[in-house]
């Protein structure tokens, strides 16, 4: 690096820490209808954040069922990105990544989000993942941090999530116990 970037080396570095692999998952109906969105990369921006939602969904749903589940970026989302998604029943999960992501590794990276929601919810469908946004960003969390992944092992992410549920017990335990003494303290 040194011979061929010179001075430009740290600037070289700070470019690629930058860099964010995944740049949002999204999972929409078949309708249209955001589920759950996390953007990485146009955080804050959410006009922009809609346009893409609806941009891409309205590509998703022109594509047929035997067409692959890739496409490439263009102007609307960016030249050097992909899309890549899967769809499981009425639910499109999409990744908006890099280029240089592997498109079957992010295919299996949907494929670990989506088995294990299922064995969290147990055959996960739309109402499981509104009725449960925190369990499931909690879940995405396990695998995705910053547009980068962390974790593609299920037990280990399986593991993570029962030791979260657990202190989420505790501490609801823990709160019905204050709020039953303070409801006896009141009454006197």
């Amino acid at each position: 690096i040194n011979a061929e970037y010179g001075d430009n080396k740290k600037f070289l570095v700070r470019k690629l820490l930058k860099r964010k692999m995944i740049k949002a998952i999204l999972i929409v109906n078949n309708h249209g209808k955001p589920r759950l969105t996390k953007f990485y990369d146009i955080a804050g921006d959410e006009a922009k954040q809609q346009e893409v939602i609806r941009e891409i969904f309205k590509l998703l749903t022109k594509r047929g069922e035997h067409m692959c589940n890739f496409l490439e970026g263009d102007r609307q989302w960016g030249k050097d990105t992909k899309i890549i998604y899967r769809q499981y029943a009425t639910l499109f999960f999409v990744f908006w990544v890099d280029s240089s992501e592997s498109e079957l590794g992010i295919l299996d990276l949907i494929q670990v989000f989506v088995e294990t929601l299922d064995n969290c919810f147990e055959n996960v469908c739309e109402l499981d993942i509104i009725f449960n946004m925190d369990k499931v960003h909690y879940i995405l969390d396990e695998i995705v941090m910053g547009g980068m992944v962390l974790e593609t092992d299920m037990p280990s992410i399986l593991k993570a999530y029962n030791e979260q549920a657990e202190i989420v017990k505790s501490e609801n335990r823990l709160q019905a116990g204050i709020d039953n003494v303070l409801t006896k303290i009141k009454k006197r």
